[in-house]
């Protein structure tokens, strides 16, 4: 079945004559029903998969990815990074941060279907996986020892003296043996099988179909997996297993045990649903931390200040999404956030909320002792790309609102001379010369 493609926030009704489009679209009666009962299930969870506005509309949330209803209505969700639509370019931000942010491993040999991204993305997370297992095959699949004990008329192994001479006559030519048997019979190939038959049973590519089913042979005499969690939890990771691990993540996403990003609900087929707010801040993470020069670490939800105390107890933990530190002391704070701004709205300012500056007003007094610079985090558009003016908190403390380009992964840093604590240097900018300026490999404390 076509997947109904939309994006974030999008509007689904049941109404058959509206015109589609990524931002709405018609879906069937039994697949709304599903959907209402899923999000009253992520609600008691504490998520909000989405809205429902009344009996005709529902409206979607900051959720991206895939989910199949019972009905067999498949449903695309991809991100929201511009107000243009287009499907193309926000399927290939999705996958290029899915990559990133999950650190799944790239593959070079099908560039031109990756380049054009004309498959839609369970298909491509299906491909992707019968691929790297097909790699993996050819390399050899690891067998391993499984202990039998048996009763045949033949020894073989070793005999079970207690149980043989407990016997009875009638069945002393009976022996009770112990032996090892080489088998492929273990917890990940158990996992590659499972995921396997999954993919067989859901793909509609035919070169992915015949790919899965030729693969799907080789490993018949394999069971599947009949407890998930625990096999993946038995995964092996040492140098006999180097290489599964490349097929490891792939497997996850297919069975739904990639976490923490993947939230999962009682759905039909594979559902792979990621907010969309972690998802930008694992994937800027990640980005920020190849480019820190040294001494400098990054440092991820930080939780080492509280917001008050109460008869000696430390309550309401402060978590930044990140902080930059050097030996000394912090550096800056940073936090993500996935929203539109618009740098020309200044009378509703900018659409920023109020809430986020109290929670950045807290941080800088807590972390930085109220002097230095934190930075907030959202996505680059048309209306957004260069950093907004400072907000100034006080003399010694300010805020600034800067974009992250996501098509050439850079981030806008603001430029400053008056705090001596602020980075002077582009992350991109070359670390000697920086050096050479500043004493520091491109920071100045």
């Amino acid at each position: 079945m076509k997947p109904i493609v939309v994006r974030e926030y999008a509007r689904l009704t049941t109404d058959d004559s509206i015109e589609t489009s990524l931002d709405r679209a018609c879906i069937p009666q039994s697949a709304f029903d599903w959907l209402c009962r899923l999000s009253a299930g992520f609600k008691s969870n504490g998520a909000s998969l989405l809205h429902l506005e009344n009996r005709q509309w529902l409206r979607l949330d900051n959720f991206v990815g895939i989910v199949e209803t019972p009905c067999g209505t498949l449903l695309e969700i991809l991100p929201k990074h511009t107000e243009a639509s287009n499907e193309a370019a926000s399927r290939a931000l999705l996958i290029k941060m899915l990559e990133t942010a999950l650190d799944l491993p790239k593959r070079t040999t099908d560039k031109t279907d990756i380049q054009t991204y004309r498959r839609p993305l369970l298909e491509w997370v299906m491909k992707e996986f019968v691929l790297a297992l097909d790699h993996l095959l050819k390399r050899g699949l690891r067998f391993d020892y499984r202990r039998v004990e048996e009763e045949q008329r033949y020894l073989r192994g070793r005999l079970d003296m207690n149980k043989q001479l407990r016997q009875p006559p009638g069945r002393a030519h009976i022996f009770n043996i112990r032996h090892d048997l080489f088998l492929a019979d273990r917890p990940e190939n158990r996992l590659l099988k499972s995921a396997l038959m999954r993919v067989c049973g859901l793909t509609q590519e035919p070169d992915t179909w015949r790919l899965s089913h030729e693969l799907a042979g080789l490993l018949a005499e394999i069971p599947g997996s009949p407890n998930i969690a625990a096999d993946f939890r038995q995964w092996r990771s040492d140098r006999l297993m180097a290489h599964y691990q490349p097929v490891r993540p792939w497997c996850e996403l297919v069975l739904g045990q990639h976490m923490p990003l993947a939230m999962r609900g009682k759905t039909h087929g594979i559902s792979l649903l990621f907010p969309m707010e972690k998802l930008f801040e694992r994937y800027v993470e990640v980005k920020l931390r190849r480019e820190l020069p040294a001494p400098y670490t990054l440092n991820r939800q930080a939780k080492s200040q509280f917001l008050c105390t109460h008869e000696d107890k430390s309550l309401f933990q402060l978590r930044p999404d990140l902080l930059i530190q050097s030996p000394q002391k912090t550096a800056l704070v940073l936090d993500t956030k996935w929203k539109l701004l618009s740098a020309a709205d200044n009378e509703n300012k900018y659409g920023l909320s109020q809430g986020d500056f109290y929670q950045m007003f807290a941080y800088g007094h807590r972390y930085l002792s109220g002097e230095g610079d934190m930075i907030l985090i959202y996505p680059k558009t048309e209306n957004f790309s260069e950093t907004l003016p400072a907000f100034e908190f006080s003399e010694k403390l300010r805020l600034w609102v800067t974009p992250f380009d996501l098509e050439n992964d850079r981030m806008h840093w603001p430029m400053t001379s008056r705090t001596p604590s602020y980075p002077r240097y582009s992350l991109q900018d070359n670390p000697r010369k920086a050096e050479r300026d500043s004493g520091s490999a491109g920071w100045r404390l």
